[in-house]
């Protein structure tokens, strides 16, 4: 017989020496989510034993995460912007990073919320679930040219009752959007690494996420510059474009901008302190 903290400490010291990184952390949590328990319930029960159902269940989360596969793809969900989404091998992870994003736009459209928005790549839906969520008066249309990720995607509307207000639709960027539709926000997270890069990234990222979500060619510049060069002509006036660039991306925006049809380009900071946010505001 086995208590639950004998079997966390077993857990992480394995997942340690797999190279894992916050092996206790990742014990605890998949341990904590094998048994149905909070992590705070889970330290109520470290002297439990276990049975061998439950290490059943165990075992092969286990496994896979020392396989570096990512821990929230083994539990099948994560929080985004205060709202649980599925996650799965279809669609990139949604990232810190990324919620820091729509909480930078909704401070800077806090006086004039858009009653039509774009998200250009949605993958697992995340940025327009997070949108339809937050302003329930705009109507959201979500493209990725992927059919899986536009499966979760849609997976994920249905299951926060938000399906009736995004529409999803097979699109390699805007080349199948209605014509003549204007948007007052347009927003992406588009691939933006290198080859180098990824093959470089840890095997969490390397080995699992898709690669056609995270590399794009000219060192991850060319599905930027490409929205960049279409994106004004879908937004309405002083319409807004929020981008999720690479931290060297936005000097680049800046030798090309005075080409491109907007009044405005600034860049933002993401938590750690890396240009990693690219905001345009259409003539």
């Amino acid at each position: 017989m086995i208590t639950v903290l004998e079997v966390i400490k077993k857990t992480a010291d394995f997942l340690a020496s797999k190279g894992v990184d916050s092996p206790r952390f990742n014990a605890e949590t998949i341990v904590g989510h094998a048994l149905n328990l909070s992590r705070m319930k889970l330290y109520l029960q470290f002297e439990r034993f276990l049975t061998e159902t439950e290490l059943d269940v165990i075992r092969p989360m286990v496994r896979r995460r020392a396989q570096r596969e990512p821990l929230q793809y083994i539990l099948g969900n994560i929080e985004f912007s205060g709202l649980m989404l599925k996650v799965d091998k279809r669609a990139l992870i949604p990232r810190p990073e990324t919620e820091y994003l729509i909480e930078k736009i909704k401070d800077k459209l806090s006086s004039k919320p858009p009653s039509k928005i774009l998200d250009l790549g949605t993958g697992s839906g995340a940025l327009a679930i997070a949108l339809a969520n937050f302003y329930p008066f705009a109507t959201v249309t979500a493209v990725d040219q992927s059919h899986d990720a536009l499966s979760l995607a849609l997976e994920n509307a249905h299951l926060l009752s938000l399906s009736d207000r995004i529409t999803f639709i097979s699109s390699n960027w805007f080349s199948a959007l209605p014509a003549n539709t204007k948007y007052d926000l347009i927003i992406s997270n588009p691939p933006y690494l290198s080859s180098l890069e990824v093959d470089a990234a840890k095997p969490e990222v390397q080995k699992y996420e898709p690669h056609n979500a995270l590399i794009a060619k000219e060192g991850g510049f060319a599905d930027i510059k490409l929205i960049l060069s279409q994106a004004s002509h879908w937004l309405n006036s002083q319409g807004l474009l929020a981008l999720e660039i690479g931290e060297e991306h936005y000097k680049l925006i800046s030798e090309i901008i005075d080409k491109l049809d907007y009044l405005e380009c600034s860049s933002l900071n993401d938590l750690t302190g890396k240009s990693r946010f690219a905001f345009l505001t259409a003539k």
